[in-house]
């Protein structure tokens, strides 16, 4: 998962609150940093987003696929 990705995934998943759990919720899965704060250190995008779903109770059939643009066709 790209950080583009999961910017595109927190926004379906949480709407217009998801900048502000990015910005404040401690995730305890990842040392109680915040989101931004994970990714600004350097954890995988992909790691960040289900430690977020994990914390904020998102079910597990939202967790996986979501922030991937679709495959374009001509």
């Amino acid at each position: 998962m790209r950080r583009s990705e999961f910017q595109r995934a927190v926004e379906h998943e949480f709407g217009r609150r998801g900048d502000s759990l990015v910005a404040d919720l401690t995730l305890t899965a990842l040392g109680h940093r915040t989101a931004a704060e994970a990714l600004d250190a350097g954890e995988p995008a992909r790691d960040v987003w289900l430690a977020l779903c994990a914390q904020t109770d998102v079910p597990h059939e939202r967790r996986h696929g979501v922030g991937r643009l679709e495959s374009r066709r001509n």
